[in-house]
């Protein structure tokens, strides 16, 4: 069983912010698939389907970003999934929006959502999909910028990170993760 994690926030307030593209990804997948996150437990949203024989759950936790290993680790025991078998996906400042970097293993690198990974875990060794949201141009707090919409002139760059991080899901449903890796890091440099 292989379980994808997009990190965000619950709500429409903000549905759309920088902070929401690993939701936004799960979206993607979802609408791609022609599933539902019909069932809700462990203090997330999901759904269970099978691909190509194998069970598949995409996840949006509903802890708001902070707290966001509250929803996997109490699923990853409940289903027996071992943390191979995880796939976070999450915004990254310093990544230009529109580029994705992927990575099997890893710090928090200041991101308050991959700590909360990490402490719930017990390990940096899982897989991400890190999609960039770049860095204020104006001077801001952190905080504002990534509770913040993407402007108009990045909405075709964030659209293609977005298909291109789900193609990169898709991909590690047939193939070993370290060959997806190497395929969408050197492709999208």
């Amino acid at each position: 069983m292989k379980c994808i994690v997009g990190l965000g926030n619950p709500g429409k307030t903000y549905q759309s912010t920088r902070h929401n593209i690993g939701f936004m990804v799960i979206d993607e997948l979802l609408n791609r698939f022609h599933w539902d996150l019909n069932k809700k437990k462990f203090n997330g949203k999901y759904a269970m389907e099978r691909v190509a024989g194998d069970k598949v759950i995409l996840l949006k936790p509903q802890t708001y970003m902070n707290l966001s290993g509250e929803a996997i680790r109490p699923l990853m025991d409940y289903y027996n999934i071992d943390t191979e078998d995880v796939l976070v996906i999450y915004d990254d400042l310093d990544l230009p929006a529109g580029k994705i970097r992927l990575r099997g293993k890893g710090g928090h690198g200041g991101h308050n959502g991959i700590r909360s990974m990490i402490d719930h875990l017990g390990t940096k060794e899982f897989k991400r999909i890190r999609i960039g949201i770049g860095r204020p141009i104006t001077p801001q707090p952190v905080v504002d910028y990534v509770l913040g919409g993407f402007p108009k002139d990045e909405h075709e760059d964030v659209i293609a990170s977005i298909k291109k991080s789900a193609d990169a899901c898709e991909a590690w449903f047939d193939r070993p993760f370290a060959d997806v890796m190497n395929e969408f890091n050197s492709r999208y440099i």
